[in-house]
Parts: C-alpha cells; structure tokens; sequence
C-alpha cells in the first residue's frame, strides 16, 4: 500500500478517511481480518465512539491513490473498547502489521508517550504549548524546548574465525526469559563516542576486547524509545566471562548449530542473516 511516507506537524484540511494509531497506554487499537492486524482507517476515532484527549499529526502515506493522512492519539484507561477492535502491545503486533505500519506506530507510541510526559515544563512546571515550527513544546514562561526522546543504542555483531570455520557471539539476556539468543546491545553514556561504546559494553557484558569495529546500519526501535545503531567486529582477545547482572548465558556459535535468534524485520535478524549469507559464500 505505501511508496512513501512523508512526515509532517501541521494538521491538513482533508475529506476521507485517515490511518488513526490510537493508543490506551502504550497499547493499540487494532482490528484484525484473517490473521493481520489493521490499523483503524477513520476519518476520526469519535466515528467508533473514542474521543482522544491528545492528537498529534504524524504525516502521510504517498500511495498509488494520492496521499493518506496519518494521526496518533490517546485515550483514557477507562474508555471502552470499541466492537471489532482490541488494544495490543506493539510487540505482539511485530509479525501481524504490514513492515511499514509497524515502524509507523513505534513512531507514533513515541509521540504519544512525549505527548502524554511533556504537558508541563521540566524545569519551571508550567504548562508548555505545542510549537508551530517543529516537533516539539515550548515553555511560554521559560522558554524551555522539550523534543520527543531518543536514546542511542549500539548493537554489535562479533565474529571470529577458527580452523573449524566461522563463528558468531550470541547471547542471552537475563531479563528476557525465553531460549533466545541475539548480538550484544547496550546504550550510549554522555561523552562516549558510538566505537567506545561497542568496546565498553562488549568487554563488560562478555569480557573480551574487539577489534576492526564497522558500522553496518540503523533502525529505529519503540521499546521504548531508542535508535539502535548497528555494527560488526572482530574479536581480539579474551575468553568469555559474562556479567551475571545482564547476561545468562553466551557463546561462541557455529554457521551450522546456531540457537533461535531474533525474527525480522529486527535489525539482530538482519546483523545474523547476513553474517550466514556472508560465512556460506567464503567457503
């Protein structure tokens, strides 16, 4: 359905119907036909019974049928579902909404939650008012600009070589329980440039150095609101000691007895599918 979407602030003047992100906390309304989740297209949720008490313009889908218009909007805890509709976490919804969609509402529960976590001004506590010349709210007493909330993350993919052939590092988090394993990930700290975070949240995790650190790519993650900035490296030296606090489990995997690693579209997937693709073609 969409060959483009177009960002924008202002809300337009339009007839018809808009895709309508709406969310009770960070859970959003959906309908579902077969097994895929739609997102409501509405020319405003009133028309199934919902009166949002924020709404944000997001932008527009540029489509083979001219330009779909695109909102997020919040309702109360205590407002009914509507029929045909149900209230989903986002990451239930990873497999269930077309790619585009879903990185859509993970754009949108972001400005929702900076909506909802920004109506007073952080340092003087009066309440702000939507600027009109970008995203963000402005303190009309002290002047304070607020902007939705990002927060650098690197993951990284480490690689070795051995006689028996390629390997990869994966790991298990501690906080997830499940028999997953993925490539390291940690946040950026103030004053840290993204290579030194690679070092840093390597050898704390695992306890080894790395080496010819790269990027590879970037994709913006709403859990709950981070940018994850992808790399490779090499391995240089050490053995494997993970920090308890973190990690459960890690080790060094071979092309051919690899654990279950994350699905797509997850840039992990894409870090670990192209490492396969890469290992199959040097043999």
């Amino acid at each position: 359905m969409a060959l483009e979407f177009i960002p924008g602030i202002e809300k337009p003047h339009f007839e018809g119907h808009a895709l309508w992100f709406v969310f009770q906390g960070y859970r959003l309304l959906v309908s579902h036909e077969k097994a895929d989740a739609q997102i409501p297209l509405l020319h405003h949720p009133a028309e199934i019974g919902l009166q949002p008490v924020r709404e944000q313009y997001l932008g527009y889908l540029s489509t083979q049928n001219g330009q779909l218009h695109c909102f997020c909007g919040e309702i109360d805890d205590e407002t009914a579902t509507p029929a045909g509709y149900s209230f989903e976490g986002l990451r239930s919804l990873y497999s269930q909404l077309d790619e585009r969609l879903f990185w859509l509402a993970g754009k949108a529960v972001q400005i929702v939650d900076w909506d909802r976590t920004n109506l007073y001004c952080g340092r003087c506590g009066h309440r702000t008012i939507p600027s009109a010349h970008d995203r963000s709210k402005v303190c009309p007493t002290c002047g304070l600009t607020s902007y939705p909330r990002l927060a650098p993350a690197i993951i990284v993919r480490v690689q070795r070589k051995t006689a028996n052939g390629p390997e990869i590092l994966l790991a298990k988090a501690k906080r997830f329980p499940t028999a997953m394993y993925s490539v390291l990930a940690g946040f950026v700290e103030p004053g840290e440039t993204l290579e030194e975070c690679v070092e840093r949240e390597i050898q704390e995790e695992v306890g080894i150095i790395v080496h010819n650190i790269r990027y590879f790519g970037s994709q913006p993650w709403p859990f709950p609101h981070s940018l994850m900035i992808a790399f490779t490296a090499d391995y240089g030296s050490g053995d494997i000691m993970v920090d308890p606090s973190e990690i459960a489990d890690a080790a060094w995997f071979p092309v051919d007895n690899l654990p279950t690693f994350p699905p797509p579209p997850s840039i992990a997937n894409r870090l670990i599918t192209l490492w396969l693709a890469e290992s199959a073609s040097d043999k």
